[in-house]
């Protein structure tokens, strides 16, 4: 078992397994445990010196770097809660992001914000929509020497983590994450994998995300050698990420969908015989919803390199939960099922069909839950009852690892939890034999003259068109002037002749109406790269339902 907070855990693996490193080969850099629990108690000191202490919140802005991990367990010896602050992805952005870093200080009260030295500079633009917050450099605060005396005790039950959540349906909310909390998540998640010595870690995510941020902690607890990459680095050159994932000897890879989609269109089927892939033990497949042809091309593309195909492991999880929620069983190749999509949506009801009937809609199993978690569905009829197999109702849960709740900007969270205690997920989903499969967000079902249609069952037959951008597209509800509402399908594409984009968009139409029964769809398309994703690459269809409406086809 764990000690009781997150920095007592660091310094028991650092005496244990002093020299195991986390690299940082995008930087390049560096740091064995032992530094990194030293350097981390210098900088608490500092911290504590300049008034950091129990109740405070502050931020952490880095990019994927050993100061990322010395201000996380610095904030925490304090007794403060560490807030992983999100980078702006794109310069044009930085208008907006500024905005954004502004409401997430003001919903956790911070006071202060701990900048890596290689965002110094770009963390000064954003000062003046701080308000009163401070950036100060990590650097800056290294070397203390303890003289403002012993720090204070802290106990599991104290905050150690606001993790803001981007959100794919709503506005960033603060997950309030105890010691206990997160080390339950990566007991959990260490556990359902056999995490152990021979393992090795490796990600590309950012750490300011929660998959991103729980895989490297699980390496650190556990004393194996991690490798973070920068997200730069992979969605630039996803074949050189895998080649120096290889290289790096690491077994457990943690990516959403389109992460694994991104490879197989950067690795051909020859250059793919020409890798290694038997070492390679736990994909983790979470994060967003999990094609059945998406695990299928990849599984062909890799199989012959020695990619067995019970490693990819498609999972289901979130911020609220401390990442893991299901997993699969070790050993067993990923589960998929073919239903009826129009009885999914409209019955509520996951109906099993062929995998040729016209109605069939694939699905994904993503496991049974991990330890310390419970997991129900919810019957969409009668209110606090768990629904039957194959029903499709409201994912529920409860468990150690499950937050208290939200930092949240005005009103309160008091509809998070039912009245029993479980958590509202807001994802639908429905049991088979005790495995639990995703359909889809509760929030986002388009209905259309009375009739439910999920979005992933529209971008599921656009996606492939040809002409559609590295499969980008997502389907939003509008409303006309009369206000009923409508089906929308945003696709990005690089066509510039407006032929061929009239084409593109007829084609879409087609497909789409023609397989889903639809009485119209509006169609537009976007500038390849556009449509707005989540920190963990998920699509944000509110956001990109108004910007769509700023682009015609």
């Amino acid at each position: 078992m764990l000690a009781g907070t997150l920095h007592e855990a660091l310094d028991q693996i650092a005496v244990r397994s002093p020299d195991t490193p986390v690299r940082f080969p995008s930087e390049p850099a560096a740091i064995s445990l032992r530094d990194l629990a030293e350097s981390s108690l210098s900088i608490a000191h500092a911290l504590a010196e300049d008034g950091v202490g129990p109740g405070s919140r502050v931020g952490i802005f880095s990019q994927n770097a050993p100061e990322f991990l010395q201000a996380l367990f610095a904030v925490t010896r304090t007794g403060a809660a560490a807030c992983p602050l999100p980078l702006p992805t794109a310069a044009r952005d930085l208008h907006g992001h500024a905005d954004r870093l502004a409401r997430i200080s003001s919903i956790a009260g911070m006071r202060r914000v701990l900048v890596s030295s290689r965002l110094r500079a770009l963390a000064g633009r954003f000062s003046a929509s701080m308000g009163e917050t401070a950036f100060v450099c990590t650097d800056d605060l290294r070397g203390g020497t303890g003289a403002a005396g012993r720090l204070p005790t802290v106990a599991p039950t104290d905050l150690a983590i606001v993790q803001f959540t981007s959100g794919s349906t709503a506005a960033p909310k603060g997950v309030r994450l105890t010691h206990g909390n997160a080390l339950a998540g990566i007991e959990a998640i260490s556990e359902g994998i056999a995490l152990g010595p021979g393992d090795g870690g490796g990600i590309w995510l950012p750490l300011f995300h929660d998959m991103g941020l729980f895989a490297t902690l699980c390496a650190i607890m556990r004393g194996i050698p991690m490798t973070v990459w920068s997200p730069a680095s992979f969605v630039k050159n996803p074949a050189r990420w895998l080649r120096e994932f290889l290289a790096a000897e690491a077994t457990i890879s943690t990516a959403p969908s389109f992460g694994y989609d991104q490879l197989v269109a950067a690795v051909s089927a020859d250059d793919a015989a020409r890798l290694d892939l038997r070492r390679w033990r736990i994909a983790f497949n979470g994060a967003e919803p999990i094609a059945v042809a998406s695990i299928e091309r990849f599984l062909e593309r890799f199989t012959l390199a020695g990619f067995a195909p019970e490693t990819m492991f498609p999972v289901y999880g979130m911020a609220e939960a401390t990442l893991a929620v299901t997993f699969p069983s070790l050993g067993c190749l990923p589960t998929s099922l073919w239903v009826d999509r129009d009885r999914l949506a409209n019955a509520a009801s996951a109906h099993e069909v062929p995998r040729e009937h016209p109605q069939a809609r694939g699905v994904v199993g993503v496991g049974r839950p991990v330890r310390g978690v419970d997991v129900r569905i919810a019957d969409p009829v009668i209110g606090g009852v768990p629904a039957a197999d194959h029903r499709v109702g409201e994912i529920e849960i409860r468990g150690d690892s499950v937050t208290s709740g939200y930092l949240v900007a005005e009103g309160s969270d008091s509809g998070l939890f039912t009245s029993d205690g479980w958590l509202r997920t807001g994802d639908l989903g429905f049991r088979r034999q005790e495995e639990l499969f995703v359909t889809g967000r509760r929030k986002e079902m388009i209905i259309v003259h009375g009739v439910n249609f999920y979005p992933e069952d529209v971008e599921g037959i656009a996606r492939d068109i040809p002409g559609v951008f590295k499969r980008r597209c997502v389907a939003v509800a509008a409303r006309n002037t009369d206000g009923a509402e409508l089906m929308t399908l945003l696709a990005e594409t690089n066509l510039s002749d407006p032929t061929a984009r009239d084409l593109l968009a007829a084609d879409l139409r087609a497909q789409v109406i023609g397989s889903l029964g639809l009485s119209d769809l509006t169609v537009r398309l976007l500038p390849p790269s556009s449509l707005p994703r989540t920190s963990s690459g998920k699509f944000q269809r509110l956001a990109a339902r108004e910007q769509g409406w700023q682009t015609t086809t």
